[in-house]
């Protein structure tokens, strides 16, 4: 059976030329124009996939998102916005985006970005899941639940990605360019500094103060996660 995408999109011409291409790949394509016709759509239905257009009539595409992060965590989101500010990017992302695409793009490059999202949540755990632990932290990849002694962490798609690949290569000294790959899933253009915002964002939520510190800076280098001191 085909993958349903939502196309968030309230310009006719951008939304047409995406339904056209993703209805030629093969995907099952449903069009919305408004913030509000998106969400109707969103609590009626089960998406694959959904292409959400920041700058929406009647609700933003962030708000649109953080109403859609309060129940479900699963569902890929693909940004495309006009704007390419840092800061722009890293708001869409924390409101719990999985990935953004800036306008204008290349169809091609939106293509493989689906590709890629939908790949990655077909192959997800089931909601049962198995406990990834490390020293006092757990983390539950078919729940997506996440504590440090009987703390519950509430975290974004993108920090609990980050979060899954740290604890899976415990011990190992990770550069910026490697967490980019493998955590956003595609050869990243751009400032690895989005690496260091988002491990800044994971610190405040995992260690917190009167815990042992378990994500270290190398300095030069990248990151790793550790149950020691701090890593000069």
């Amino acid at each position: 059976m085909s993958s349903h995408i939502l196309v968030v999109e309230d310009e006719e011409k951008i939304a047409r030329v995406l339904e056209l291409e993703l209805e030629f790949e093969g995907y099952q394509v449903t069009k919305a124009m408004t913030g509000y016709d998106a969400l109707e759509k969103i609590r009626t239905s089960t998406w694959d996939l959904i292409l959400l257009d920041l700058m929406l009539p009647e609700m933003s595409g962030v708000e649109l998102l953080r109403r859609l992060r309060k129940d479900d965590q699963q569902t890929p989101v693909i940004m495309l916005t006009a704007k390419d500010a840092v800061e722009d990017k890293v708001s869409g992302l924390d409101s719990g985006a999985n990935d953004y695409v800036t306008k204008p793009f290349q169809i091609e490059e939106l293509l493989a970005r689906v590709r890629v999202h939908l790949r990655q949540a077909s192959n997800s755990p089931d909601q049962t899941g198995d406990w990834l632990i490390f020293s006092d932290l757990r983390l539950n990849e078919g729940t997506r639940e996440v504590n440090r002694n009987q703390r519950t962490i509430d975290l974004t798609p993108r920090e609990f990605d980050l979060l899954v690949y740290l604890m899976k290569n415990h011990k190992q000294v990770l550069t910026r360019e490697q967490i980019l790959d493998r955590v956003w899933g595609y050869d990243y253009i751009g400032d690895t500094n989005v690496v260091d915002v988002y491990i800044r964002y994971l610190r405040k939520k995992v260690d917190q103060e009167g815990d042992k510190q378990l994500i270290h800076t190398v300095r030069g280098v990248g990151y790793v996660m550790k149950d020691t001191h701090e890593v000069k």
